[in-house]
C-alpha cells in the first residue's frame, strides 16, 4: 500500500495538468504535449540523465512515433 502512496506522490510531483478552459483543440493538444515533455524531462533529469541523453532519448521516441503513424483512411458513405 505504501507503493501506491509513493506512486501518487510521484504523479503529483512530475505530472502537470494542462488547463482545459479557454483553449481551442489544437492549442489544448499542443499544450498537453508540451507539458508532458517538460514533465518527462524533469523526471529524466532527476534520475541522473544528462541534457544530451534526455534530448537523444526524446528525439528518438518522437521520431519512432511519427514514423509509425499511419492515419486511418476515412470511409466514404454511399
Amino acid at each position: 500500500m505504501s507503493e501506491k502512496n509513493n506512486d501518487s506522490f510521484e504523479h503529483d510531483l512530475f505530472v502537470t495538468e494542462f488547463p482545459k478552459q479557454n483553449f481551442g483543440i489544437v492549442d489544448y493538444l499542443q499544450g498537453r504535449v508540451h507539458f508532458a515533455l517538460l514533465d518527462q524531462m524533469k523526471l529524466m533529469h532527476s534520475s541522473g540523465m544528462s541534457k544530451i541523453e534526455i534530448k537523444e532519448t526524446i528525439i528518438s521516441t518522437v521520431t519512432e512515433i511519427v514514423e509509425n503513424f499511419e492515419p486511418q483512411k476515412e470511409s466514404k458513405s454511399s
